[in-house]
C-alpha cells in the first residue's frame, strides 16, 4: 500500500508590475539555497487555502489575498511524493511588505528570469504558468 501523497500549498504571489515573489530556503534544511514559491504543508483537517494564508503569514509576515488557483500536480522527491497546491496571489490591502522570517533571501522577479534560478525541482512545472 501507498503513502498518499503529502499536500503542499505554494502562493505565486504577484505585484502589479508583473513580478512574482520567490524566497531562497536556508542553506541547512532540505533543498537548501534552492529558491521556491513561498508556502508548506497542508495541515490535517485544514482547507488549503486557509493552509496558504497562514504558512504565508509566518514565512513571511504578510497578508496574501487568493486570487486563482492553478491546476494540482504531485512531485516525487525520491524520500515523499508531495502534491503540490498552487494559488495565484496578490498581496493583501495594506499588508506589510513580505519579510524573509524562514528564508535567507526573498526577490521579485520577472517570468523571463525564472528559469534562471535555481528553483526548487517541484516548483518549476509552475513556470509554464508564469510564462517563464
Amino acid at each position: 500500500m501507498s503513502t498518499p501523497p503529502l499536500p503542499v500549498v505554494c502562493a505565486l504571489i504577484e505585484d502589479g508590475a508583473g513580478r512574482v515573489l520567490v524566497a531562497q530556503r536556508p542553506a541547512h534544511k532540505h533543498l537548501g539555497l534552492k529558491w521556491e514559491f513561498a508556502g508548506g504543508k497542508v495541515e490535517p483537517g485544514e482547507a488549503p487555502e486557509a493552509a496558504l494564508v497562514r504558512e504565508i503569514r509566518e514565512e513571511l509576515g504578510c497578508t496574501i489575498v487568493l486570487r486563482a488557483p492553478l491546476p494540482r500536480y504531485t512531485h516525487d522527491y525520491g524520500t515523499v511524493v508531495i502534491e503540490m497546491i498552487p494559488f495565484r496571489c496578490a498581496l493583501g490591502p495594506g499588508s506589510p511588505a513580505p519579510q524573509a522570517h524562514e528564508h535567507v533571501a526573498l526577490r521579485w522577479v520577472t517570468p523571463a528570469e525564472l528559469p534562471a534560478l535555481d528553483l526548487a525541482p517541484a516548483d518549476r512545472p509552475l513556470l509554464a504558468k508564469l510564462g517563464g
